[in-house]
């Protein structure tokens, strides 16, 4: 069935195109040539790059009249009109101005093909790597902390393993993709997020909301797309080393190299490593996770005719962590007598794009991904091994008024474990196949039409449509309204980590039946730009989430166990959240983020407050320059509200809801040397941890193999107050 889509969509309409007009240029920057800038033909959204020496061309455009728009990363965009008539050849050369805000970039996360973020439909939040560095850190799942709307959530207070909210949303209703391959799931939502190399990531886009129409079940929440690097565009060397007061180290590198005429490699590897066992809460067990990973990145650029796309990216990725008492050591691995979780994490990843050798524009995709988890939880052995083999073709065609995104799609999933819900290994197959039309009603005026229809050979048939509405009132102004449905498998123990810790037992009281979701999105960004200079974005969303048959653990019924079940109800989240970005001639530039919501769930009649959820949250990136110093601080931090943590019932001492709680970090950078920053400060500068005014964190610390023992009660970093220094060190 699968190979019958691929080619009736790969034969179903021509290729050939009568038009011959081209566009031809050079792009600059600083008075020297841009390698690798974006341009793209605004009504049709059509585009190139430019190449090693800045000049692009266009070819096969039909006779019209056209806006061209040249963007790339850290400058303003700029645009130009022309008037085609039949056989024309145009010149259009470019100057980019450097710029701070991103209001203008190019994003392809919303919709699945490049375009301005103030054009798109789909609201999308870019996050580069100026801004990660505001806060350095060893991982992506860390660099996220200062995204409005964005939490990372540790799930146990002894080995850390999390995941990624959304707007409330627990992980794993958010996909993570790298390159837009959707690799990262099951398993790794909770294991695979650390170890990308932060030298690598070129940026993040982030899409809240639902986005199953493009990406299929998993994107019920959102989506964060991690897009790395182009070799091409890459510097020939860096390196970024920083080490803590903690002891923490970690080594990011990254270099290129020229293999022949006609490719580029990318190289990137990441070491981490923290062998210093702390107990500051004196309860016996270790206060952070011991970790060793080491993660290396390979990506290929191939140079094509007409500067069609060729890549190929894979990634090896070792990680071995583990936490427990302080006396513990590798011999009461999996034993009795001393109580320990240790994680060992093997995973392999390759992921390629193809542009097709034709005047339009398609693409295949794949990715395929091999995980092995080797872990212990005291003396429960955890073993699981998953594959993933996905494949996807995509074609996009201009007709008219109409913008068409028309696509197939295939996933392999092989998953087994040696738990009691895992009978035998289990093998899914889905065939997927979506289409999606951006009608242009009027110039101000644009709808999106998405619909993707998957079977699966485990459920059947899934239906996702989804529906979007621009309005630009003038070119500052952009209102959107997004509509969708979602659907969701859920893999029980990959996702959910107290049904492993602890000594709760696991009830599964069902054949646990898929969830389905229902969400409204509505956004309005605002650009202002004052006389002076001075820059001001300003974005509001507001949004509602209904669930069906959401599956949600249950610790209140019985303290002692964990109760699996499809809601007989409902849960819902609504919410409203901001953005403010400011950007000063002074030299003063911040990023400001607020979000409240009120999510319950609804079981049988009665109401209650998810667990891990807060009501409201703030973010914040503070930047302020001094040239004559060479000095940038960077001042970031977040706030959360009280949420609801799992307790054992009636008699656990311990707070049924967490306080007010901050995390703020401090950072100085000497820039005075061309090829490499100085970089120094303080994290967690309140010296915030979940123990204040807490008796105790883990529940029968004392007796870790007994039946009150539990490490789920965490909704924090039990790390302190630290110093870091790092330097950063780059050849282009």
């Amino acid at each position: 069935m699968c190979t019958k889509i691929f080619i009736f969509i790969l034969f179903l309409f021509p290729f050939l195109s009568s038009s011959q007009n081209t566009i031809r240029g050079i792009v600059t920057a600083n008075k020297e040539t841009l390698a690798f800038a974006n341009i793209y033909v605004k009504e049709i959204n059509k585009g190139v790059e430019t190449n090693k020496e800045g000049r692009y061309e266009i070819n096969s455009i039909p006779d019209g009249d056209y806006t061209i728009v040249v963007s790339f990363i850290g400058y303003k965009s700029e645009k130009k009109k022309v008037t085609l008539t039949k056989s024309s050849q145009v010149t259009l050369n470019f100057n980019l101005q450097e710029d701070s805000n991103n209001l203008d970039e190019v994003v392809v996360s919303g919709t699945l093909k490049p375009v301005s973020r103030m054009e798109t439909p789909v609201p999308v939040e870019v996050y580069t790597t100026a801004f990660l560095k505001k806060n350095p850190t060893s991982n992506i799942f860390e660099a996220l902390q200062n995204v409005n709307g964005v939490r990372p959530q540790l799930n146990c207070n002894i080995c850390n393993t999390g995941d990624i909210h959304i707007n409330g949303l627990e992980g794993p209703y958010t996909m993570v993709t790298i390159d837009g391959m959707p690799i990262v799931s099951a398993l790794s939502t909770v294991y695979g997020l650390s170890g990308i190399p932060n030298s690598l990531i070129d940026r993040v886009e982030v899409v809240k909301g639902p986005a199953s129409s493009l990406y299929g079940s998993e994107a019920v929440g959102g989506l964060i797309n991690i897009i790395t690097k182009k070799p091409t565009t890459a510097p020939l060397f860096s390196a970024d080393i920083f080490s803590t007061s903690w002891l923490e180290t970690n080594v990011d590198l990254g270099f290129k190299s020229n293999i022949g005429k006609k490719a580029v490699t990318l190289v990137g590897i990441n070491y981490y490593n923290y062998n210093q066992p702390i107990d500051n809460n004196n309860d016996n067990f270790t206060d952070v996770t011991l970790q060793e990973r080491i993660s290396v990145f390979n990506k290929w650029n191939f140079d094509r005719k007409n500067n069609k796309e060729f890549t190929i990216a894979g990634r090896v990725f070792y990680e071995d962590r583990w936490g427990g008492e302080m006396q513990w050591n590798k011999s009461y691995r999996g034993g009795s007598e001393v109580y320990g979780e240790s994680i060992y994490t093997k995973r392999v990843e390759l992921l390629s794009k193809y542009q097709l050798p034709t005047t339009e524009d398609m693409y295949l995709s794949l990715s395929v991904t091999a995980h092995n988890q080797n872990s212990v939880y005291g003396n429960t052995i955890y073993l699981a091994n998953q594959k993933i083999a996905f494949g996807q073709y995509t074609w996009d065609k201009k007709l008219e008024n109409h913008n068409l995104l028309l696509g197939a799609a295939f996933r392999y999933q092989y998953y087994n474990d040696n738990t009691t819900a895992t009978i035998s290994a289990e093998k899914t197959k889905i065939y997927s196949i979506f289409l999606q039309d951006e009608i242009k009603l009027a110039s101000k005026h644009h709808i999106l039409l998405g619909a993707r229809y998957d079977y699966n050979n485990n459920h059947g048939n899934i239906f996702t449509p989804r529906i979007a509405y621009k309005w630009n009132p003038t070119e500052n102004d952009v209102f959107r309204i997004n509509a969708g449905t979602g659907f969701r498998i859920v893999n029980l123990f990959t996702e959910d980590h107290a049904a492993l810790t602890g000594s709760r037992d696991v009830i599964i009281t069902e054949d646990l039946k898929p969830e389905t979701s229902y969400n409204i999105n509505l956004n309005y960004l605002k650009k202002i730009k004052f006389e002076n200079g001075t820059f001001l974005g300003f974005e509001t969303s507001a949004w509602y989430t209904y669930f069906n048959n959401q599956i949600i653990p249950d610790y209140d019924t019985n303290p002692n166990q964990i109760i699996y079940s499809n809601l007989n109800g409902y849960a819902q989240t609504l919410g409203i959240s901001g953005n403010i970005d400011l950007v000063t001639p002074f030299g003063l530039k911040a990023i400001l983020g607020f979000t409240i919501m009120e999510p319950k769930n609804v079981q049988n009649g009665v109401i209650s407050t998810p667990v891990l959820t807060e009501k409201y949250s703030t973010n914040w990136a503070i930047t302020y320059d001094i040239p004559k110093w060479f000095l940038s601080i960077d001042y970031t931090g977040n706030l959360y509200g009280p949420m609801r943590l799992p307790i054992l019932g009636n008699l656990d001492p311990r707070p049924e809801y967490s306080p007010i709680w901050s995390l703020q970090n401090i950072q100085f950078t000497y820039k005075k040397f061309r090829s490499f920053e100085l970089y120094g400060g303080v994290k967690n500068i309140l010296n915030w941890t979940p123990n204040k005014g807490t008796p105790y964190l883990i529940a029968g610390a004392e007796d870790p193999f007994g039946e009150n023992f539990d490490a789920t009660y965490v909704y924090a970093p039990n790390q302190g107050i630290r110093g870091f220094l790092g330097i950063r060190y780059t050849i282009f």
